[in-house]
């Protein structure tokens, strides 16, 4: 059984529930009501009828039938009776002659008073003591509330529970579809993602706050195993591509260095040999381990606020110790009047080292042509722009540019491993950032690194 089926069949057992008992308790207790209700009616004219008949002063009782016409009302075959009986052996034939039950009688002749009812006829009894004997004042009258009321009463439960019913049916049917679908859909795209379409997320559903809360959750988790994924495959497929041609190298040129004596000074050229491949296999290897480290450990940095253009400025004399000559140039002409629409929560360290690598980037590969560094923002974003007059990067090789080692066809007469840019990448990717690259061919890049507003 579905989990619609399921949650529609519990909903509409228990508010039927809940509508039957609610139903019942309303008429158990409006029931009771009119008897008890119906039997004081009958009590008030059995007290009128008693003083009125056996009152001796005329005008008095003259008073009380006034009273009586005008202030109760007649009810629904209203009978009275004054009956007159000698002795308790006489109680059976008056009830006979009269047609009045007989169980009435005796108990308000043991009890001074009794009610009782017949069918839809409701009686109610007094005993009244004389000189004489005693006397049994006695009204009668059917419960036109009982009879009438209450029947229209039920039907009206029995009708208005029967289409709550059928429209709790329906809301609840609804209320699961609308609950459960995104859910099913949620589900369903989950299971679709595998290895080979890892990039996939699931779409941005309006539905409720927590279907909404729910797809976030799921799209950031995909994100992080993504990134871990990425980086594992990354690294054991790089590292046993770029760990070859250095370790073959040392181990070229120690074999052939061994195979006779040398000279000091070939000693020393084939050592520095060694040295240099060793030199570029250590930084492959940090190269490596920390792009692991970024795509493994992003959620154990510290976080923190901090203000972009305080970044860029101190990047900016960072790029000064390590690249005397640059020609870095800072535009602030776009900085929001709002001091707030300049921070970002973030790592610094790791911010510090993604905007560097571009702006090293972008002054290698422009011979130290002019950089302009811009910052910008939107309502709910910081666009850092950095843009570069260089050599640029072909058309056809833009999609390779984040993948590890991946230098571009004419950078040939640079230093460089291909890190700067994928490490970049996943710095900005850990901050729920986005880093874009544009490029034409010999007139330069402009680089975009958007990232997110930091909430107050």
């Amino acid at each position: 059984m579905s989990s619609i089926r399921k949650i529609t069949i519990l909903l509409i057992i228990s508010i039927s529930l809940i509508l039957f008992f609610l139903g019942s308790s309303v008429y158990y207790f409006l029931s009771n009501y009119s008897y008890a209700d119906f039997y004081k009616r009958l009590e008030a004219r059995v007290s009128v009828a008693e003083k009125r008949h056996f009152e001796s002063n005329k005008r008095y009782a003259q008073v009380l039938k006034s009273i009586r016409e005008e202030h109760l009302e007649l009810l629904s075959d209203e009978k009275e009776y004054i009956l007159y009986c000698p002795n308790a052996a006489s109680i059976k034939q008056l009830a006979e002659t009269n047609s009045l039950p007989i169980n009435l009688l005796n108990v308000a002749y043991a009890q001074q008073s009794a009610n009782f009812q017949k069918d839809d006829v409701f009686y109610f009894g007094k005993k009244r003591e004389t000189p004489k004997g005693f006397y049994f004042v006695i009204v009668s009258a059917k419960n036109y509330y009982n009879t009438h009321h209450l029947i229209l009463l039920r039907k009206v439960l029995v009708v208005g529970g029967l289409i709550s019913i059928l429209l709790i049916i329906y809301l609840t049917h609804l209320f699961s579809k609308r609950f459960f679908d995104p859910i099913d859909n949620i589900i369903s795209k989950v299971n679709s993602i595998s290895t080979d379409n890892i990039h996939l997320r699931l779409d941005d559903i309006k539905n409720t706050e927590e279907i909404k809360r729910l797809t976030t959750t799921f799209n950031n988790l995909l994100n992080r195993i993504e990134i871990a994924f990425e980086t594992n495959k990354n690294f054991i497929s790089n590292a046993s591509h770029e760990f070859g041609t250095p370790l073959t190298a040392i181990i070229g040129e120690a074999d052939v260095t061994l195979l006779k004596d040398r000279t000091l000074e070939e000693y020393k050229e084939a050592l520095q040999k060694i040295l240099k491949q060793s030199e570029r296999l250590n930084k492959i290897s940090q190269s490596l381990l920390f792009l692991a480290q970024i795509g493994y450990k992003e959620n154990k940095f510290n976080y923190n606020i901090i203000r972009t253009d305080e970044l860029i400025l101190q990047a900016n004399e960072i790029m000064n110790q390590l690249i005397p000559k640059n020609n870095i140039k800072i535009d602030f002409e776009l900085l929001p009047e709002n001091p707030k629409k300049l921070k970002v929560m973030g790592n610094k360290d790791l911010l510090m080292l993604a905007i560097t690598n571009i702006m090293t980037n972008a002054c290698k590969y422009s011979s130290n042509k002019p950089v302009i560094v811009s910052l910008a923002s939107t309502n709910n974003e910081i666009v850092l722009i950095i843009k570069d007059q260089g050599i640029g990067i072909p058309e056809s090789e833009l999609p390779f540019i984040f993948d590890p080692f991946f230098r571009a066809s004419n950078t040939a007469a640079y230093d460089g491993y291909g890190i700067g840019l994928p490490l970049t990448q996943n710095i900005i990717k850990i901050h729920k950032g986005e880093l874009i690259i544009n490029s034409v061919l010999h007139k330069g890049v402009t680089v975009l690194v958007k990232l997110p507003m930091a909430t107050f």
